[in-house]
């Protein structure tokens, strides 16, 4: 079969097309056909060695992705070849608590992932995907969109009428703005571009800052909102930007930290709205396969379909990879098989 290697690790010119023996499925996994898959920005981290320890050459990359099972070594659990599954990108995650130990079964880390032609994976992580979800729903959902449900849903219970920032328009925040809508909240979207605002609106988002044209964002939004705060934070910024992110929170707000765009404050940052506004912050790190599967039952209700920015063919995974990098995208990079 084919398949992307991440190689070197030393930069995007390292990503490498191999072929490689049909991989053969162990007691509890198994074989899957894969349609599509995903990018998301740590997958340019990985390539590049900056994602945590140095990972073998021949080291498959992507987590997000969709295929058709051929075939299962031991228990079935309930699927059958010719399933069609998706999976948690931390494939040992089932449900409860998050475990560091989690982190030893990392889709295209330190487990092979989805750029290739066929993956094999633990058949007690596959969800099966409904026949009204097309591919290109589904590849978006097991890595940005349970990221977006644990932190909307498992742990912001966001309730409908509530205010959800979202600042940027990468894959989590997209899905986050989706999700929200879908269950009757309110969503105020930031990025640096009028085209990208205008689509979030076309989106359903109520409220939209361009932070470029407006350094001073946070009273930009409060002064649409009529001074309320949101309820729900999805931060992809990080801590570089938290005093202005505590700014936007209402009070009771509940802050979900997911990445770190911005890096670390050179200095410690205010931290006193925090406890002056009884704020909650919690650090998220994907989700587990019981809210995917969450996921997945809203998103067959609800009918939501994923933004996809762009599809890439299997041989031009690197363009993929320097599309992302460029960050130019709204939603999902996806490359199609």
């Amino acid at each position: 079969m084919k398949a992307w290697e991440l190689g070197p690790q030393t930069g995007l010119d390292g990503l490498r097309c191999t072929d490689r023996p049909l991989p053969v499925p162990q007691p509890g996994e198994a074989l899957v056909r894969v349609h599509a898959a995903c990018l998301n920005h740590r997958d340019l981290l990985a390539l590049r060695g900056s994602y945590g320890p140095p990972r073998p050459h021949d080291r498959i990359p992507l987590s997000d992705g969709v295929g058709t099972v051929e075939a299962i070594a031991g228990d079935d659990c309930g699927l059958a070849p010719g399933s069609r599954v998706i999976a948690p990108h931390f494939v040992n995650w089932r449900e409860g608590p998050y475990n560091p130990a989690l982190l030893s079964q990392d889709l295209g880390i330190s487990r092979d992932g989805w750029l290739a032609e066929y993956v094999c994976l633990p058949t007690a992580a596959l969800v099966a995907v409904p026949d009204g979800v097309s591919d290109d729903t589904a590849a978006a959902l097991p890595a940005a969109g349970i990221t977006a449900w644990h932190a909307l849903v498992s742990f912001g219970a966001v309730q409908p009428g509530e205010l959800v920032l979202a600042p940027g328009t990468g894959g989590v925040s997209i899905m986050a703005l989706q999700i929200a809508r879908a269950l009757g909240a309110e969503v105020a979207i930031t990025s640096s571009s009028d085209d990208k605002l205008k689509r979030c609106r076309q989106l359903g988002a109520a409220y939209t800052v361009n932070y470029r044209r407006d350094p001073d964002w946070v009273a930009s939004l409060l002064a649409q909102t009529g001074g309320r705060g949101a309820d729900v934070v999805i931060d992809t910024v990080g801590l570089g930007a938290i005093e202005q992110t505590l700014s936007a929170t209402a009070p009771n707000g509940r802050i979900a930290l997911i990445g770190g765009l911005a890096g670390a404050a050179g200095t410690a940052p205010n931290m006193f709205g925090l406890i002056g506004k009884n704020l909650t912050l919690k650090g998220i790190t994907s989700g587990s396969r019981a809210m995917l599967t969450e996921l997945l039952d809203l998103v067959a209700r609800a009918k939501i379909e994923p933004v996809i920015d762009c599809r890439f063919a299997f041989d031009d995974a690197p363009r993929a990879f320097a599309h992302l990098d460029r960050g130019e995208h709204m939603g999902k990079v996806m490359i199609r098989f």
